[in-house]
């Protein structure tokens, strides 16, 4: 039988077969257009998915994302890097200025979620959504030790100055004290971290602040004068953020990550790895440093010395560096991962050769050659002590957030070859409106100030120590050599 094609089929047959036919035909068409407009719009997932990255907006600070030693890490930065992994796609990061920005943005569609330690509050759920609680913390005021007396409740702050983050749960606590204190006053900060907040406290430039406890317990490492006066909250769940609309399908892939690393373990691991491990690896009084020169130098004094002998260095000063580092403790470990008495990290160990960085000796031998890497790595034209004490500030904090602060210091007008200057413009590194000129980025950058200041007072110590006559008295050290404050640094 011949096949017709069906235009010629309509051409050559009768009206009424025609209009059948076309009926038909149009039947068909309405089907294909019905059923493709009733195919289901792909989900945010699957839209994210088929990008290949998934966008997040978090914030700079030690409980949540900064770069360290060996790059890109913190809690939240780890539990983001782990879920973008889970879903197949890479992570983008994005970091507003201001902490009152964050969930105005991700509402208004300019991320996939947030996770920056959000507290969980009903003022805040009418906003955004909030995915499955994975840790808690408390609010708590913060005052610094031998400048304000420990105040026991909202109504010992009035007439003093605090100052909390904009936009924050903190002000929200301080406007519901004020019903019980209604001369209760504070100020709010936009732009800064509470880092810098708590900063201000223990320079002498504010009394008070209200910070969460997990930023207070990391940053008393640095700032171990701060103390808490008492806890304004009990503990409040703290979770990502997702815009608030009918597709949840991150939200359930959230929920179901979050299943999955509760219970293998992974979140356990995450926690004890940032946060398990936090000592006082800072700032000490003479009488415990003298009591470590007698009783704890001893054991590794040999190994500084054959050390430095073998680069170039004064074993004082190394021993200064340890000390600094670990309180020349041989297990010392941090939260980030670097161990040992001189704390090396992994990658830094294998680079210099260290197979076992809890071997003292091995250690000792690996922080010397890292330390005169650092300093062959500062400009010869910079002239010592300065070269060295640059030397120092990279050993902590790195040679690239070194090279931004020596950069900000030449736009400022001063000498980015001198320590003085430039230890004036390293903590700037932490406030948005510089770290966004630098090439590397956000650092805390007040804290190499305080590490060098500290080395430096340790090996002054060492110096009146080894020169000291037999019959002197080791505990009694020269008023000259008396620790400076650290707040004055």
């Amino acid at each position: 039988m011949k096949r017709v094609p069906l235009l010629n089929l309509l051409v050559q047959s009768g009206p009424l077969r025609r209009r059948f036919i076309t009926l038909i035909l149009l039947g068909f068409i309405f089907v294909v257009v019905f059923a493709f407009f009733q195919l289901p719009a792909p989900s945010q997932l699957e839209r994210i998915q088929d990008r290949g990255y998934l966008n997040a907006i978090t914030r700079f600070g030690p409980t949540t994302y900064y770069k360290g030693p060996e790059g890109d890490t913190g809690f939240e930065y780890d539990l983001l890097s782990l879920f973008a992994e889970e879903l197949g796609v890479e992570l983008r990061l994005k970091t507003p200025e201001s902490f009152a920005d964050f969930l105005p943005l991700l509402a208004g569609g300019s991320a996939d979620l947030a996770a920056a330690g959000i507290t969980v509050t009903d003022k805040r759920k009418e906003l955004v959504t909030f995915g499955p609680p994975y840790t808690s913390t408390t609010q708590q005021l913060i005052y610094k030790s031998g400048v304000n007396r420990r105040p026991k409740n909202m109504g010992d702050t009035v007439g003093k100055t605090i100052e909390v983050l904009a936009g924050s749960t903190h002000e929200e606590t301080l406007i519901e004290s004020k019903a019980l204190y209604p001369e209760l006053d504070w100020q709010t900060d936009e732009d800064a971290n509470i880092e810098e907040l708590l900063k201000k406290v223990n320079d002498d430039t504010i009394d008070f602040t209200v910070a969460d406890s997990s930023d207070i317990k990391v940053n008393r490492r640095y700032m171990p004068e701060l103390r808490v006066a008492f806890n304004l909250t009990d503990p409040e769940p703290l979770a990502w953020a997702f815009p608030k609309n009918k597709d949840d399908s991150v939200l359930k892939a959230a929920q179901a990550f979050f299943d999955r690393i509760k219970k293998d373990g992974t979140l356990t691991q995450l926690n004890e790895r940032h946060f398990g491990h936090i000592k006082r690896f800072d700032y000490v009084d003479k009488r415990t440093f003298l009591r470590h020169i007698e009783g704890r130098l001893p054991l590794y004094k040999l190994s500084f010395q054959q050390a430095a002998m073998q680069n170039d260095l004064d074993w004082r000063l190394l021993a200064a560096l340890g000390y600094q580092e670990s309180h020349w403790d041989p297990n010392a470990t941090s939260p980030t991962g670097v161990r040992g008495l001189m704390m090396l990290t992994q990658r830094t160990a294998a680079q210099l050769g260290v197979k076992n960085r809890l071997d003292p000796r091995q250690a000792i031998f690996g922080g010397a050659r890292y330390l005169r890497q650092r300093y062959e790595r500062i400009p010869e034209r910079i002239q010592m002590p300065d070269r060295m004490w640059f030397a120092l500030a990279s050993y902590n904090v790195g040679l690239g957030h070194l090279e931004d602060a020596r950069v900000l210091t030449e736009s400022m007008g001063k000498n980015p070859d001198l320590w003085i200057d430039v230890k004036e413009v390293l903590p700037l590194l932490s406030k948005p409106k510089y770290y966004r000129q630098t090439k590397y980025g956000y650092a805390r950058g007040w804290e190499p100030v305080r590490y060098v200041q500290h080395i430096r007072d340790y090996y002054q110590v060492l110096i009146w120590y080894s020169q000291r006559g037999e019959d002197s008295d080791p505990t009694q050290v020269p008023e000259e050599l008396e620790f400076r404050n650290p707040s004055a640094l």
